[in-house]
């Protein structure tokens, strides 16, 4: 039985996240690993923190937890966590990976963020692998949506 775990991510995980790239219908959903990892050096701010999706010991996925004031695009709670930039080694799509971690996200918050009690997120309204994935692991559609870059976006948000 494969073993499916979150951790921060840490400076040996980046090889493995840098190798992959995503399917010219995913690229324009998500930020890959790099996009985002030279996005965090940018910060001035320490308020995301990359997270590592890992199959046994080996790094497969990759997504951002940031507590930054992006969140109150999506939320008025202070108390919550913005997912963003959530990806899958196409290697190891189509497996229910993405499904598991999604599903451990929220024990991760709990242990490391104590005080967060909704997740919240934004997923164009073509990425509907990933529209279904999230409904599916608890995220709820209220309704709420938002123009953006690449399009129309839903606004998901699920408690903790």
């Amino acid at each position: 039985m494969s073993n499916i775990h979150l951790k921060y991510t840490e400076k040996q995980d980046y090889i493995s996240l840098l190798n992959y790239t995503l399917p010219e219908d995913q690229i324009n959903f998500t930020a890959l690993p790099e996009q985002t990892f030279q996005r965090l050096e940018e910060r001035t701010d320490n308020h995301a923190k990359p997270i590592t999706i890992l199959l046994d010991d080996e790094p497969i996925g990759f997504f951002v937890l940031d507590y930054g004031e992006d969140k109150l695009d999506l939320t008025k709670n202070e108390n919550s966590l913005l997912l963003r930039s959530l990806s899958i080694n196409p290697a190891f799509q189509g497996k229910g990976f993405g499904k598991i971690a999604m599903n451990l996200v929220d024990d991760f918050v709990k242990e490391n963020f104590p005080t967060i009690n909704e997740l919240v997120l934004a997923v164009n309204f073509l990425n509907k692998s990933a529209y279904d994935l999230y409904l599916k692991v608890g995220y709820i559609d209220d309704g709420s949506q938002r123009e953006w870059i690449n399009g129309m976006q839903h606004l998901l948000r699920k408690k903790i």
